[in-house]
Protein backbone atom coordinates (compact mmCIF):
# COMPACT_ATOMS: atom_id res chain seq x y z
CA UNK A 1 0.00 0.00 0.00
CA UNK A 2 1.59 3.08 -0.72
CA UNK A 3 1.46 5.81 1.44
CA UNK A 4 0.99 9.26 0.81
CA UNK A 5 3.95 12.21 0.79
CA UNK A 6 3.78 14.40 3.59
CA UNK A 7 2.63 17.71 2.62
CA UNK A 8 5.94 20.53 2.38
CA UNK A 9 5.15 23.73 4.10
CA UNK A 10 7.48 26.38 2.85
CA UNK A 11 8.29 29.37 4.47
CA UNK A 12 5.17 31.42 3.26
CA UNK A 13 2.53 29.11 4.01
CA UNK A 14 4.01 29.54 7.84
CA UNK A 15 4.73 33.35 7.86
CA UNK A 16 2.00 35.66 6.57
CA UNK A 17 3.86 38.80 4.75
CA UNK A 18 4.60 41.49 7.02
CA UNK A 19 3.80 39.59 10.19
CA UNK A 20 6.88 41.16 11.80
CA UNK A 21 5.30 45.24 10.90
CA UNK A 22 1.98 43.89 13.01
CA UNK A 23 4.04 42.05 16.00
CA UNK A 24 2.67 43.78 19.15
CA UNK A 25 5.01 46.44 19.85
CA UNK A 26 4.81 45.67 24.31
CA UNK A 27 5.14 42.60 26.46
CA UNK A 28 2.31 43.29 28.43
CA UNK A 29 3.75 41.31 31.19
CA UNK A 30 7.06 42.82 31.68
CA UNK A 31 6.10 45.64 30.67
CA UNK A 32 8.94 45.99 27.97
CA UNK A 33 8.86 46.85 24.17
CA UNK A 34 9.63 44.70 21.46
CA UNK A 35 12.62 45.44 18.89
CA UNK A 36 12.88 43.16 16.07
CA UNK A 37 16.30 42.87 15.05
CA UNK A 38 17.68 43.74 11.57
CA UNK A 39 21.74 44.60 11.87
CA UNK A 40 23.96 42.59 14.62
CA UNK A 41 26.50 44.90 16.47
CA UNK A 42 29.80 44.84 14.56
CA UNK A 43 28.17 44.46 10.96
CA UNK A 44 28.89 45.91 8.17
CA UNK A 45 26.12 44.42 6.46
CA UNK A 46 23.00 46.69 6.67
CA UNK A 47 19.39 44.55 6.42
CA UNK A 48 16.29 45.19 6.30
CA UNK A 49 12.77 43.58 7.26
CA UNK A 50 10.97 43.34 3.60
CA UNK A 51 7.01 43.22 4.88
CA UNK A 52 6.16 42.20 0.93
CA UNK A 53 8.15 38.94 0.79
CA UNK A 54 8.25 38.28 5.29
CA UNK A 55 11.84 38.03 4.87
CA UNK A 56 15.14 40.36 6.13
CA UNK A 57 17.06 41.45 2.93
CA UNK A 58 20.61 43.03 2.64
CA UNK A 59 20.36 46.76 1.62
CA UNK A 60 23.92 47.60 1.54
CA UNK A 61 27.77 47.17 2.77
CA UNK A 62 29.07 49.14 5.08
CA UNK A 63 32.51 50.57 3.55
CA UNK A 64 36.01 48.70 5.61
CA UNK A 65 36.38 49.62 8.90
CA UNK A 66 32.47 51.18 9.51
CA UNK A 67 30.81 48.57 11.69
CA UNK A 68 27.11 48.63 13.47
CA UNK A 69 28.32 49.96 17.33
CA UNK A 70 25.13 48.36 18.72
CA UNK A 71 22.60 46.39 17.19
CA UNK A 72 19.71 47.95 15.62
CA UNK A 73 16.02 47.18 14.49
CA UNK A 74 12.82 48.67 14.69
CA UNK A 75 10.01 48.78 16.89
CA UNK A 76 6.35 46.87 15.39
CA UNK A 77 3.19 48.37 14.96
CA UNK A 78 4.64 51.93 14.51
CA UNK A 79 4.98 54.42 11.84
CA UNK A 80 7.49 57.24 11.64
CA UNK A 81 6.88 59.89 9.52
CA UNK A 82 9.59 58.13 6.90
CA UNK A 83 6.86 55.77 6.46
CA UNK A 84 8.97 52.68 8.06
CA UNK A 85 8.58 51.61 11.66
CA UNK A 86 11.00 53.36 14.55
CA UNK A 87 14.53 52.75 14.59
CA UNK A 88 15.93 51.45 17.99
CA UNK A 89 19.74 51.19 18.44
CA UNK A 90 19.68 48.48 21.42
CA UNK A 91 22.51 48.55 23.82
CA UNK A 92 23.06 45.48 24.86
CA UNK A 93 26.28 42.76 25.97
CA UNK A 94 26.55 40.81 23.18
CA UNK A 95 25.32 41.07 19.77
CA UNK A 96 21.87 38.90 18.78
CA UNK A 97 21.61 38.40 15.27
CA UNK A 98 19.04 39.32 12.13
CA UNK A 99 15.32 38.19 13.14
CA UNK A 100 16.20 38.02 17.35
CA UNK A 101 12.97 39.44 19.22
CA UNK A 102 14.80 41.52 22.15
CA UNK A 103 12.70 43.00 25.03
CA UNK A 104 13.75 46.63 25.73
CA UNK A 105 13.51 49.24 28.05
CA UNK A 106 13.49 52.81 26.24
CA UNK A 107 16.34 55.09 28.21
CA UNK A 108 15.80 58.31 25.67
CA UNK A 109 16.39 59.75 21.84
CA UNK A 110 19.14 61.17 19.77
CA UNK A 111 17.09 63.73 17.94
CA UNK A 112 18.10 64.11 14.78
CA UNK A 113 17.63 66.48 11.52
CA UNK A 114 18.02 64.90 8.08
CA UNK A 115 18.34 66.64 4.16
CA UNK A 116 16.52 64.28 2.04
CA UNK A 117 16.33 65.42 -1.05
CA UNK A 118 16.84 68.99 -0.23
CA UNK A 119 14.38 69.37 2.57
CA UNK A 120 14.90 68.98 6.19
CA UNK A 121 13.35 66.32 7.94
CA UNK A 122 13.23 64.45 11.21
CA UNK A 123 15.28 61.46 11.89
CA UNK A 124 15.13 60.91 15.54
CA UNK A 125 16.89 57.88 16.83
CA UNK A 126 15.32 55.91 19.84
CA UNK A 127 17.80 54.45 22.68
CA UNK A 128 16.91 51.28 24.17
CA UNK A 129 18.44 48.85 26.78
CA UNK A 130 18.16 45.05 26.49
CA UNK A 131 16.14 44.19 29.66
CA UNK A 132 18.72 40.81 30.03
CA UNK A 133 21.61 42.94 29.63
CA UNK A 134 24.34 43.03 32.43
CA UNK A 135 26.53 45.81 31.46
CA UNK A 136 23.40 47.98 31.20
CA UNK A 137 21.06 47.03 33.69
CA UNK A 138 21.28 50.06 35.58
CA UNK A 139 20.88 52.39 33.06
CA UNK A 140 17.55 54.24 33.25
CA UNK A 141 18.04 57.21 30.95
CA UNK A 142 19.96 58.65 27.83
CA UNK A 143 21.77 61.15 30.06
CA UNK A 144 23.33 57.73 32.60
CA UNK A 145 25.11 56.88 29.43
CA UNK A 146 28.60 57.70 29.58
CA UNK A 147 28.66 61.26 26.85
CA UNK A 148 31.74 60.01 24.91
CA UNK A 149 29.94 56.85 24.35
CA UNK A 150 26.58 59.01 22.93
CA UNK A 151 29.35 60.71 20.94
CA UNK A 152 29.93 58.24 19.25
CA UNK A 153 26.78 57.30 18.52
CA UNK A 154 25.55 60.34 17.27
CA UNK A 155 29.24 60.17 14.89
CA UNK A 156 27.87 56.33 13.82
CA UNK A 157 24.59 58.24 12.34
CA UNK A 158 26.47 61.21 10.62
CA UNK A 159 28.73 59.34 8.80
CA UNK A 160 26.20 56.65 8.24
CA UNK A 161 23.78 58.86 6.28
CA UNK A 162 26.58 60.74 4.90
CA UNK A 163 27.65 57.60 3.06
CA UNK A 164 23.63 57.82 1.43
CA UNK A 165 23.94 61.64 0.53
CA UNK A 166 21.54 62.55 3.47
CA UNK A 167 23.39 64.74 6.07
CA UNK A 168 22.64 63.87 9.32
CA UNK A 169 22.87 66.59 12.10
CA UNK A 170 22.36 65.63 15.55
CA UNK A 171 20.44 68.32 17.11
CA UNK A 172 19.79 66.65 21.19
CA UNK A 173 19.56 64.46 23.54
CA UNK A 174 15.96 62.88 25.81
CA UNK A 175 15.23 60.82 27.71
CA UNK A 176 12.54 57.65 28.15
CA UNK A 177 9.08 59.95 28.82
CA UNK A 178 10.06 61.68 25.38
CA UNK A 179 11.01 58.17 23.61
CA UNK A 180 7.78 56.94 24.61
CA UNK A 181 6.29 60.05 23.75
CA UNK A 182 7.46 59.43 20.33
CA UNK A 183 6.28 55.59 20.07
CA UNK A 184 2.78 56.52 20.98
CA UNK A 185 2.53 58.93 18.60
CA UNK A 186 4.36 55.72 16.27
CA UNK A 187 1.83 53.81 17.19
CA UNK A 188 -1.34 56.23 16.54
CA UNK A 189 0.33 56.90 13.03
CA UNK A 190 0.08 52.89 12.37
CA UNK A 191 -2.82 52.34 13.58
CA UNK A 192 -4.50 55.55 11.19
CA UNK A 193 -2.97 53.48 8.32
CA UNK A 194 -4.50 51.05 9.14
CA UNK A 195 -7.99 52.21 9.17
CA UNK A 196 -7.15 54.48 6.08
CA UNK A 197 -6.33 50.86 4.64
CA UNK A 198 -9.20 49.32 5.51
CA UNK A 199 -11.65 51.66 4.59
CA UNK A 200 -9.64 52.38 0.79
CA UNK A 201 -10.50 47.79 1.21
CA UNK A 202 -14.24 48.17 2.07
CA UNK A 203 -14.67 50.57 -1.14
Amino acid sequence: MKTKPRPVLSLRSIMMPGELINFPPRDPVDDTWNVIVETPQGSRNKFDYDPVRGLFKLKKILPLGSVFPFDFGFLPSTLADDGDPLDVLVLMDEPAFTGCLVPVRLVGVVEGEQIVEGAKRRNDRLIGVAAASHAYQEIGSLKEVQDALVTEIEHFFVSYHELEGKPFKPLARRGPKHAERLVKEGMEQFFQKLQSAAMEKAG
